[in-house]
């Protein structure tokens, strides 16, 4: 019993390590092209599929001089 509790806790675990792991690349994405980290790490968490499509389609923002 209490061994099938710690594998599903380090599954779980695990699972979510690599979740928010993955997160960060839409974020990345986005934030190299002038776009808020922030809103695409949390835009990625909820939607991942979504952002990194959104992120990779965006235009890059153009600085003002």
């Amino acid at each position: 019993m209490i061994a099938g509790a710690i594998a599903s806790w380090l599954y779980w675990t695990l699972v979510i390590i690599i979740w928010i792991a993955i997160a960060f690349w839409p974020a990345r994405v986005a934030a190299r092209k002038g776009h808020s980290f922030f809103g695409f790490f949390l835009f990625s968490l909820i939607f991942f599929p979504a952002a990194l499509i959104v992120a990779y389609a965006v235009k890059p923002r153009v600085e003002m001089m």
